[in-house]
């Protein structure tokens, strides 16, 4: 199996990093993409370092960028089986970043996009010791019916979306949050007005509040 690689950014107060964020980019993107929102977190928080890793596959509808499965039309058998197949690319990746720091579960939060927060939820939930956190734009839950019997631990979940998204509907997170509150996970949600499959400001602000009180680190001045 290939090791995952991407950007990185940051520690931006320099030396060893404290704390670790793994920005899991979307379907036909690749890690370029998502590593544009560390320089808009790293002046809240700037002993984190953020990742944004490749997924390990060509992608199949746009050669320049990367896939973590193949798509097709929101298959929920499809994502399923993706998922899984595709999860042990991330959870290696997680394990040798956190090695590498010398950070544990407790200092790292999975972010996803799209495809990339089907692969964050998935990871995440299953994953032996709690994460920090999760957070999910503009995706769903993959596999919700075998949460139950695979669920290893809870960690805080904050979920966004637009409700003017064309390509994945706003009712797959609605959907996510009711599940992941189902089985015990505390689940935050934001459903942004006249947004479409992207991040907007407000999203934004919402996932840095969500990564500070995650950390536990102090939240700037004004910041509410």
């Amino acid at each position: 199996m290939n090791k995952l690689e991407g950007p990185t950014h940051g520690p931006q107060a320099g030396g060893a990093p404290g704390h670790l964020v793994i920005l899991l980019h979307g379907y036909g993107a690749d890690g370029n993409d998502l590593i544009g929102l560390a320089p808009v977190l790293a002046p809240l928080m700037p002993d984190v370092v953020f990742h944004a890793p490749n997924a390990p596959y060509p992608c199949e509808g746009n050669p320049m960028g990367y896939q973590w499965f193949g798509i097709s039309r929101l298959d929920p058998q499809v994502a399923a089986a993706g998922v899984r197949s595709a999860a042990p690319f991330v959870e290696q990746f997680l394990d040798d970043t956190m090695a590498a720091y010398g950070l544990d579960e407790s200092r790292t939060v999975l972010v996803g996009f799209s495809q990339g927060t089907m692969m964050a939820l998935h990871v995440g939930l299953r994953h032996d010791k709690p994460l920090a956190g999760i957070i999910g734009f503009s995706g769903m839950l993959a596999a919700p019916e075998s949460l139950a019997k695979e669920i290893r631990s809870r960690p805080p979940v904050l979920l966004l979306h637009g409700d003017s998204d064309e390509m994945l509907p706003h009712t797959l997170t609605e959907r996510a949050a009711e599940v992941l509150r189902q089985h015990g996970v505390q689940t935050r949600m934001h459903i942004a007005a006249g947004v479409g499959h992207g991040i907007d400001q407000t999203g934004l602000g919402h996932a840095a509040r969500f990564l500070l009180e995650a950390f536990k680190l102090p939240m700037p001045q004004g910041t509410q």
